[in-house]
């Protein structure tokens, strides 16, 4: 990674250099991004039941040097967060065991973990699922596909305004 001043450049796939300016990016076909929070290490769980996803999700916040916890399902998401406290949580609605909305409305009702903030990363794009993620706090929802650069935007800037 080439730094200067407040330029920062990212690597496209076919080792071209794309030009990043203060965080934002000017290519959307950059496959990666770099992006500064202000906070020094930030948690962020990831509950996805697609493990190719959620392994390319984890390898890429780790590359913006985010430290990353994983669970499969919104039951397995609940015990980890009885082990950490993540900053933010990635959450995808339709999984086995439990969903992403049955997760949100028991982390609702427990103080421990009221006040965490979620990015709903979710297929499911009807009206009222996204009223019921409004109603359960979701500070973001982004639909897949996603673009990866606008979801790490996103992640930056829920942390950076925790």
């Amino acid at each position: 990674m080439l730094f200067y001043g407040i330029t920062y450049f990212l690597l496209k796939a076919d080792l071209r250099m794309v030009e990043i300016n203060k965080g934002y990016i000017y290519k959307e076909n950059a496959m990666l991004g770099l992006f500064k929070t202000k906070k020094k290490t930030a948690t962020i769980l990831v509950v996805d039941d697609e493990p190719d996803l959620v392994s390319t999700i984890k390898a890429r916040l780790e590359w913006n040097k985010f430290k990353v916890e994983t669970a499969s399902n919104g039951s397995a998401a609940l015990e980890k967060l009885e082990t950490i406290t993540p900053d933010l949580i990635l959450l995808d609605g339709n999984m086995p065991v439990m969903s992403g909305f049955q997760m949100l409305e028991r982390m609702r009702q427990d103080s421990r973990f009221r006040n965490i903030p979620v990015i709903m990363l979710t297929a499911v794009c009807e009206s009222t699922n996204i009223s019921l993620a409004g109603s359960l706090g979701v500070t973001e929802y982004v639909t897949k596909p996603f673009e990866y650069p606008q979801l790490l935007e996103k992640i930056t800037n829920v942390i950076d305004n925790k």
